[in-house]
């Protein structure tokens, strides 16, 4: 499905992402003509006449819902305030723009900013024209340059697909009690080998293996939002799983499945959203210092009212 704008109305953002409190998806803080204005009011008015709560267990039936699905099924979130969803959906159009990828059909996609300063993966639905809401936001840790073996993660746009086929955790240790992966059983999301900046010896570039996958949940994933990676980008084992149980990167992976090749990591009890996608952007705000919405580990965000204001 797709959301359109009112006939004669120019607008990018659909209001209906503004219903949750710290999620709001409208151009907040930038200045709209009036016919902006009537134009986003009508079209919350139209979408609202269709969205609905989802409860959990039931389809998703609208890309509202999964405001909801996310909220519950994630337990480490930020809330971006509505200036800095602008600045990101307009970051992500540009990456898109930047890589010439035009995407033909509404679907999920992970954005991460790299920066030290922010350390965040953030879930946006997009559709052609560069239609962006942000559903949810959780820290995670990228690479750590300065180390040995450790690279900057690479901004750019990378592909989800099956030339390099996920896998599960064994949940094992390594020599010093860590499980990489986090527990036995979560995805590894793999994005195939890529040049990324290397981040000890002589300055320059090499390959490394891009993923997204869970951590250790006693050990890292406390540490989530900041800077500790060898490249990869580390996520809550409650966000790997929602990317998991719904499918939201794995459109080929469900085209495999539907013509009856369905690969093996699939879960069998996955409940798959209607806009499956296969897009990670990975970009760097450059900021020189940490926004109040991105708290090193361990701090709490200030309240939600002075982070909307």
């Amino acid at each position: 499905m797709g959301i359109k704008p009112t006939a004669g109305v120019n607008f990018r953002a659909p209001a209906w992402f503004g219903r949750d409190a710290g999620i709001i998806g409208t151009p907040g803080g930038f200045p709209m003509s009036l016919r902006h204005r009537l134009g986003l009011l009508l079209a919350a008015a139209l979408l609202a006449a269709t969205a609905r709560a989802a409860e959990p267990g039931a389809p998703v039936e609208h890309p509202q819902d999964f405001i909801d699905v996310y909220a519950r099924e994630v337990d480490r979130r930020l809330a971006l305030p509505a200036a800095e969803q602008q600045a990101y959906g307009d970051r992500l159009v540009a990456a898109f723009a930047a890589a010439g990828v035009a995407l033909a059909q509404p679907q999920w996609v992970l954005l991460v900013d790299r920066s030290e300063h922010v350390q965040a993966a953030m879930l946006w639905w997009v559709a052609p024209g560069g239609y962006v809401g942000l559903v949810g936001a959780s820290p995670v840790s990228t690479g750590q340059p300065g180390r040995f073996e450790h690279f900057e993660t690479p901004t750019g746009v990378f592909a989800h697909s099956l030339a390099n086929p996920d896998y599960r955790a064994e949940g094992t240790r390594n020599a010093n009690g860590i499980r990489g992966y986090g527990v036995k059983g979560l995805r590894v999301f793999d994005f195939g080998w890529v040049t990324a900046p290397r981040g000890w010896g002589t300055p320059g570039t090499q390959p490394m293996r891009l993923q997204v996958h869970a951590t250790d949940p006693d050990r890292l994933e406390p540490r989530l939002g900041e800077r500790e990676s060898k490249g990869c980008i580390r996520i809550p084992a409650t966000l790997n799983t929602l990317l998991d149980r719904h499918g939201v990167l794995d459109a080929d992976y469900e085209a495999a499945a539907a013509a009856g090749r369905a690969p093996g990591v699939l879960r069998p009890d996955r409940t798959p959203t209607a806009w499956p996608g296969r897009w990670l952007v990975v970009v760097d705000s450059g900021r020189h210092a940490r926004p109040p919405w991105a708290p090193l580990p361990g701090q709490a965000p200030p309240p939600d009212d002075v982070l909307t204001c």
